[in-house]
């Protein structure tokens, strides 16, 4: 016998499924994930988390998105100042402090997290912008610029590592005999970064910032300067590597160093999980300590952080994913699997360094952690301190080209910096 249902009590249900169905697409609340880092099994793995979010909140979905470090670092901040861009982000300019979205009252453990990650989070907080015990995100990775040496070059060359002691001028001159040596393509090589430029300038002597305001170049960083462009011209330091690239563009030299063609690469303890994957036993290698100079010998400090913004229209979702990824679960699976040191405080992690050379290399990154200058650490949470770094790299690259004089080169730099001044005193 089949069961008919009477037109009005058919329409009613129907109009119910209908309300409940809306409802359920209603409560689906999709946010994004801009991501980037140069070790793609780290990217694989954070959007495979991502997908583990989703699974465990069948309302939240999260749209992963992967694009290189020059695009996020140019176009993220003009699309935050027009109300626009992604809900979570991993960034390394601390000057978007004023976008940050101020989890606490939406995270189901604050106090938990806040411990977990302890003064890490104090790094995303600008005084007088957020609040003092917001959070705001976490730090994602602490890191220090150093040196890569290819060890299998400097022994063909019987060439002796250099020492703890050893001045940049050491270092490039050491890279250069074992260059002439072996045949090797590039001496040294640093990523086209004003942040990857700026350690050995500290350890010059140089400082940024003067009475409260920024200058740039002051003697000593004319001098390390100096000795940069001479090196372009003698072929220790290959015009190209910064040439090859136009404008402010950062350009990552590692494919170079995994392929054998670079002595000395100064670039920071983020490369040692790809270098053990893509090197491999083709060579050895490892870090050495900081370059010194008249100041000291410094490790350039810096670091990334995985943040949630105000603009999003799914506070609630970001917290939730923000608690998630940064959980003491989920920090130290990446820690350990992806040679990283967060600002989460992991008790004894387990770093997965499968080759000795990767075992050395992040020994020397850790014990590199206390030889970070104050002044540099105080730089990057200076607003302004983007675009000191970005024209430190537009007219670096215009003097090793052959555009820019040395002294034209200072000019220029000089007058730059009179912009970003001025523009920072307008926007008090």
């Amino acid at each position: 016998m089949k069961t008919y249902l009477s037109g009005a009590f058919a329409l009613a249900l129907a109009t119910v499924s209908f309300a409940w169905s809306s409802v359920a697409m209603a409560e689906t609340q999709t946010i994004t994930f801009l991501f980037t880092d140069d070790d793609q099994a780290y990217v694989e793995r954070m959007e495979a988390l991502s997908k583990e979010f989703e699974t465990a909140h069948p309302d939240i979905k999260v749209n992963f998105v992967s694009s290189g470090y020059d695009a996020v670092a140019k176009q993220l901040p003009v699309q935050l100042a027009i109300g626009e861009g992604p809900d979570v982000a991993k960034i390394t300019d601390w000057q978007l402090a004023p976008y940050y979205l101020d989890m606490r009252p939406l995270m189901k453990d604050p106090d938990g997290f806040a411990k977990l990650h302890g003064d890490s989070l104090n790094t995303l907080r600008f005084p007088g912008v957020n609040d003092p015990n917001s959070i705001n995100g976490y730090v994602a990775s602490q890191t220090f610029n150093l040196p890569f040496v290819n060890k299998t070059l400097f022994e063909q060359a019987k060439e002796p590592l250099p020492k703890p002691t050893a001045t940049l001028k050491d270092i490039v001159e050491a890279s250069a005999r074992v260059a002439k040596a072996t045949g090797a393509q590039i001496p040294f090589t640093m990523d086209r970064s004003g942040h990857r430029f700026s350690g050995a300038a500290f350890s010059y002597g140089s400082n940024y910032v003067k009475d409260g305001k920024f200058s740039f170049p002051d003697d000593a960083a004319k001098h390390y300067i100096t000795d940069l462009y001479n090196w372009t011209k003698d072929g220790s330091f290959p015009k190209e590597m910064w040439g090859a690239a136009g404008g402010t563009q950062y350009k990552n030299m590692g494919d170079e160093f995994v392929n054998g063609n670079v002595v000395t690469y100064l670039a920071g303890n983020w490369m040692v999980n790809p270098f053990q994957k893509k090197i491999g036993d083709a060579f050895d290698w490892t870090a050495i300590s900081a370059p010194c100079g008249d100041a000291g010998c410094y490790a350039m400090p810096g670091g990334t952080a995985i943040v949630g913004f105000k603009r999003t229209k799914y506070p609630q979702a970001v917290a939730s994913f923000i608690e998630f990824l940064g959980s003491e679960k989920v920090q130290r699976e990446i820690a350990e699997n992806y040679v990283i040191l967060t600002g989460a405080d992991i008790k004894d992690p387990q770093y997965k360094l499968e080759s000795q050379n990767a075992k050395d290399a992040m020994a020397v990154f850790l014990a590199a952690r206390n030889s970070a200058p104050k002044a540099a650490r105080d730089l990057e949470r200076l607003k302004g301190s983007s675009a000191i770094y970005q024209l430190i790299v537009q007219r670096m690259s215009q003097l090793i080209v052959g555009e820019l004089s040395l002294e034209d080169t200072f000019k220029a730099m000089s007058a730059d910096v009179d912009k970003v001044n001025v523009a920072l005193a307008a926007n008090k």
